[in-house]
């Protein structure tokens, strides 16, 4: 997928980032997510996932539409949250997508006030995103995307099971995960609610 068949706004955003090509993670991976085929991406640091999920949230969802969020996207902890969130400001200009961080060293009252007012991209850290959720602090009703990036934090403490949980409240969606490795436990989503989904090995040659 070249970045040329993207929308006007995101491509504008991507050539003023100095961007001219997709990189060789892009290419493989772009038009899958765009088809919407649920993905393991499995691939190195500085391999490009980050903007690739970037670009891929962006271009599916366009405009702001709804008040529910329609993309989910969890991350370790507020730093990595607030990080993404800066990344997301940079490329969507020329959009009017909203982006929201949860995290939980925050007031959760003020967050639920703030996602009930509307948004697009919901950045969030696991337990936040449960405490909110059972809160009836978010809906989820409208949700078309549902990610993990840099998955490889979900081992540790309780985050595994609690963004399994998600699935249990939501609909159909496409499901993405972009981790370093791959973990065996994820052969539960496999078996669940990400049953269809392609195992994508980036190919660290490539990046040589």
């Amino acid at each position: 997928m070249s970045f040329k068949k993207l929308i006007e706004p995101l491509a504008d955003a991507i050539n003023h980032k100095g961007f001219k090509e997709p990189l060789p993670l892009q290419k493989q991976i772009l038009s899958k997510i765009k088809s919407g085929a649920s993905l393991f991406v499995i691939a190195p640091e500085s391999s490009g996932k980050t903007t690739s999920l970037i670009i891929s949230v962006i271009q599916k969802l366009k405009y702001a539409k709804e008040d529910a969020p329609r993309a989910l996207i969890f991350v370790k902890d507020k730093q990595a949250a607030l990080n993404l969130e800066l990344e997301f400001n940079a490329f969507k200009r020329g959009t009017d997508l909203r982006v929201f961080c949860a995290y939980d060293e925050h007031d959760i009252d003020i967050q639920r006030d703030n996602i009930y007012e509307g948004t697009d991209i919901v950045i969030a850290t696991p337990k936040r995103l449960n405490k909110l959720f059972y809160l009836n602090g978010i809906n989820l009703n409208k949700l078309q995307m549902c990610i993990v990036e840099d998955a490889d934090f979900l081992f540790r403490n309780s985050n595994f099971a609690q963004v399994t949980r998600t699935p249990e409240s939501i609909g159909k969606c496409q499901y993405l995960v972009f981790t370093d490795t791959f973990d065996a436990r994820f052969k539960r989503w496999q078996a669940a609610f990400m049953y269809n989904a392609q195992v994508v090995k980036f190919n660290q040659a490539l990046l040589r």
